[in-house]
């Protein structure tokens, strides 16, 4: 195991004056409000909080507080409230609402809700020796008494705390077969959050597809209280994103979504093909989207992705837009912004894609300023966020001058989903700078934090996980998911946006169902929806961006009541069989776009020859598999780079290809492992939950071995085309059948389960099933099997198994010795910065150190570091902590028998940062 110390920074300490500024701005309750509260039962006194006594099956619920306070009197609240009386009747706990503690001394059990800083959550605090927490969104649950009675607090800083201690002991209810007991069982459980910003994004890209789900109101009841009580505290929908451009535009609803919506004054702008009244019933279900996520406690985010009116090469698009021209577009989308947030006062913020694929041209300084007053103008505070490819530094400082909080959002691991880290560097051709420098932005910011992340930032930075990897199959990895918890902080970040499962679906006209269908078989459609398919995943999301260290509890309660004593099994199947793309992304990465790259149903990339079709462009010459640059090319190498250094004898610290396969085939056994277990022990195996589950898995675990064997099969070939030898000929034709074996039993999962027209765009590369993919593969092997026969002849037999060479490149290297490092609490700028590694292993005879800013556009500098009584330093100069930028670093080590590694590294769960990073100390 390694050892890492890490020296703690010092905590800060503020004084206490006893007037605490609450979070948010709190609206007085109005008397219609006291009317509906009161028609429901719970009647708002001057002061109340929320306690519940149990005789038998029954709680009586007494709602009191102090008369100041106003957040359990915040709509969220008396909604959460509901939320759990709900769950208790749910049980058949039969509830009463009281509004003091007269009844205090009834029998039964008692759960109270009240503010942190009331005097009762004091009181029962030091009882419990307890410390309340005091961060945004936190949350307790601690068992006390109150006038000798014993008593279960519910307690929050701010009123989504109090919404989310509700919803946390409401879920608990609702997952529980013994709901009384183990709300007795609870002592104390206190969680704070780690990421300012949790959010899901949600898209519309298809006039078939989308519209049902749109105007259901049923379903956004559903989906909004999943993500609240999943600890998600916002939702963005998402419009404009149905083409990366407005270039050969089939379906263009909501591409340029303001005359969709508003009618603007002065403008006799419409949508030619636009049903009557069809406007006005948007307008009324955003309206109705973004209250209800207002409702409970959800900050609701507008994205605008498309601006360009017109669209280019489209003969047969559906609607088109009248009545603007060069002169008014501008104008009319300031106007039209204004208008829509007048309208829809619930909307937080808006998101706007602010370069050349919105449909403006880069450089139009005055419509994106013109665009930004709208926003200025529209009389409340409302966030601005601006997707960060191609952005430019005068963008953001027009996006602060309307004095809005603005905000950034570089894409997380292109537009694919990673390794929790950020990659350690971005792949070269995305470094370099653009011609001129014109826009220097354009190429760093296409798929990482790029130079965003500097200490004097006067905007917030989150991240967006783009949905070009994990579109259907089922996802669920609490390690790999507490990892981007982890980092989405990374430097004073707030937090990152997951695109949901199913995003894109019937995207660039590709809709063909309304029903959003996915699977051929009936009997797999969740009740409900698709969408109800992936609660665990969004369970995992919410849960380890609010809390990287989240209570197993709160997601095996879920696999429990769904898989019952198979659940542990489905947990450990799903969770390693869920490593595999992400790992597959950051170390082999074809394209980085979504519309071309799809490993979840991969489109074959040839071994042998760079003429074979394949739809990768965005990968370096010649393009052929062995050659595909990694996402992280300063962690991962791809396979002609790893044959080199092993032809040359050059030591190979990153990851090679055959690191990666040994990953893949152990994450993929390990998961048909469970999985057979779970299969098991699980009391029906043709339940549609299970079969679903077991289904994914399988998809998974079988691309797992897949890439594993194709990876092998590229360093042979790589090898012999290298060095002539055929018995690395023969090992690639050995891998490479071995991984056609891998996909043929992924279509034998997968027929008549999916549907054989999967849409996610025009192309074929993102259309279709998996069967499709076969002669692509089958091409490329036939290619690789006639080279060998031509070399040994027709009739020989092609190999049962690898050569005895093969173990030359095969045999993974031995662990990494364990080290120790004290991370420096920070830097002094223009002060020298001394780094410290010790290695015990006296084997280790070299050690070097990589280091740069955290800005992306930068290359690392590589030295050597001195040793003396085993303890290895090296001192960055005072001339480089010189900066408004974060430090990062990582090792370098060799050994006497030609072994390299870096330190850290990456955990064998790859959950970890393969580096470190530190601050400026002012």
């Amino acid at each position: 195991m390694k050892k890492t110390k890490i020296v703690q920074p010092k905590q800060k300490t503020y004084r206490y004056d006893g007037k605490r500024k609450k979070n948010g701005i709190f609206s007085i309750l109005t008397l219609q409000f006291i009317r509906i509260i009161a028609s429901t039962a719970i009647i708002l006194s001057g002061s109340f909080s929320l306690i519940g006594a149990q005789t038998n099956d029954t709680v009586t619920i007494f709602v009191i507080s102090d008369a100041s306070d106003l957040a359990l009197k915040q709509p969220p609240v008396v909604w959460a409230i509901g939320q759990l009386q709900e769950a208790l009747q749910k049980k058949d706990i039969v509830t009463d609402i009281r509004y003091n503690l007269a009844s205090i001394h009834e029998s039964g059990d008692r759960i109270i809700v009240t503010p942190g800083e009331s005097g009762l959550a004091q009181t029962l605090s030091n009882q419990s020796d307890v410390d309340l927490p005091t961060s945004a969104e936190s949350l307790a649950l601690i068992s006390g008494h109150v006038q000798n009675q014993k008593v279960l607090m519910i307690t929050g800083a701010d009123m989504r705390g109090l919404v989310y201690g509700i919803l946390e002991l409401s879920d608990r209810v609702a997952y529980s077969e013994t709901p009384i007991a183990m709300l007795r069982g609870i002592e104390a459980s206190v969680e704070q959050p780690v990421n300012s910003i949790r959010s899901m994004t949600r898209l519309f890209v298809s006039d078939v597809e989308d519209k049902s789900w749109f105007y259901d109101k049923t379903f956004w009841e559903s989906y909004l209280s999943m993500l609240v009580t999943q600890r998600f505290n916002r939702f963005s929908l998402t419009l404009g994103l149905g083409y990366d451009s407005p270039k050969e535009v089939l379906d263009s609803y909501f591409i340029f979504a303001y005359p969709y919506l508003v009618d603007v004054p002065g403008y006799s702008v419409r949508v030619r093909g636009l049903a009557k009244g069809e406007r006005d019933k948007n307008l009324a279900m955003l309206q109705f989207i973004s209250e209800e996520a207002s409702r409970r406690g959800l900050h609701f985010q507008l994205g605008l992705w498309g601006h360009a009116y017109e669209s280019i090469n489209s003969p047969d698009v559906n609607y088109i837009i009248e009545g603007l021209t060069e002169d008014t577009h501008a104008e009319y989308c300031r106007n039209a912004v204004r208008t829509l947030l007048q309208a829809c006062p619930s909307i937080d913020g808006i998101t706007f894609r602010a370069h050349y694929e919105s449909g403006i041209p880069d450089g139009s300084k005055s419509f994106w300023e013109t665009v930004f007053q709208g926003v200025a103008e529209c009389g409340r505070r409302v966030e601005i966020d601006l997707h960060a490819k191609g952005i430019t530094y005068e963008q953001t400082e027009m996006a602060l001058s309307t004095g809005m909080p603005v905000r950034v959002t570089p894409k997380l691991t292109a537009e694919h989903m990673g390794l929790p880290a950020h990659q350690a560097a971005i792949r070269e051709m995305e470094r370099v700078p653009s011609p001129n420098n014109a826009h220097p932005r354009n190429s760093i910011a296409r798929y990482g934090y790029a130079d965003f992340l500097s200490n004097d930032r006067n905007y917030g930075v989150y991240y967006r996980l783009w949905p070009g990897m994990q579109k259907i199959l089922l996802w669920g990895d609490p390690v790999l998911a507490a990892g981007y918890g982890r980092y989405a902080s990374f430097c004073g970040s707030l937090g990152m946006e997951v695109s949901e499962p199913l995003s894109f679906k019937g995207r660039q006209g590709s809709g063909v169902s309304p029903e959003r269908r996915i699977y051929a078989d009936d009997s797999l459609i969740p009740e409900g929806g698709n969408w109800r398919k992936y609660l665990y995943t969004y369970r995992i999301w919410g849960r380890h961006l609010y809390n990287p260290d989240a209570d197993p509890e709160s997601y095996r309660r879920y696999l429990r009541a769904e898989f019952g004593t198979a659940a542990l099994n489905v947990e450990k199947a799903l969770a390693h069989a869920s490593r595999v793309l992400p790992l597959i992304t950051s170390s082999h990465l074809p394209a980085g776009s979504a519309m071309t790259y799809w490993p979840e149903m991969y489109t074959n990339m040839p071994i042998t020859q760079s003429g074979l079709d394949h739809p990768y462009g965005d990968t370096p010459k010649p393009k052929v598999f062995g050659r595909v640059s990694p996402l992280d090319p300063a962690m991962f190498s791809p396979a002609n780079e790893f044959v080199d250094d092993l032809i040359e004898g050059r030591p190979h610290a990153r990851y090679s290809p055959v690191d990666v396969a040994s990953w893949l085939e152990g994450f993929a056994t390990v998961s048909t492992e469970q999985l057979s277990l779970a299969q098991q022990n699980v009391s029906d195996p043709t339940d549609p939950s299970f079969r679903r589950v077991f289904i994914d898995v399988s998809v998974q675990s079988g691309l797992g071995m897949f890439f594993a064997q194709k990876l092998r099969a590229a360093v042979a070939f790589t090898l012999y085309e290298e060095k002539g030898d055929l018995d690395y000929l023969r090992d690639a034709v050995f891998f490479y059948r071995a991984a056609r074996s891998a996909w043929v039993a992924i279509i034998q999962d997968t027929e008549n389960v999916y549907v054989d027209k999967l849409g996610f765009g025009q192309f074929p590369h993102i259309r279709g099933h998996w069967k499709d993919r076969l002669p692509a593969i089958d091409q490329d092997l036939n290619y690789m099997e006639q080279l060998l026969r031509g070399k040994i002849g027709k009739s020989a037999a092609f190999p049962k198994e690898p050569s005895a060479s093969a173990s030359e490149w095969l045999d993974p290297r031995p662990p990494i010795s364990s080290c120790e490092h004290a991370i420096p609490v920070g830097f002094d700028p223009g002060q020298p910065l001394e780094l410290t590694l010790a290695s015990p292993s006296p084997l280790v005879h070299t050690a070097k150190i990589h280091y740069r800013h955290v800005n992306q556009a930068e290359t690392y500098q590589i030295e050597s570091m001195s040793e003396k009584d085993g303890v290895w330093r090296y001192t960055i100069p005072g001339g480089f902590t010189d900066s408004d930028y974060p430090l990062m670093y990582f090792f370098e080590l060799l050994d006497d028998s030609g072994h390299a590694w870096f330190y850290p590294g990456f955990e064998p769960d790859l959950a970890n940062q393969p580096y470190y990073h530190v601050q400026r100390s002012k």
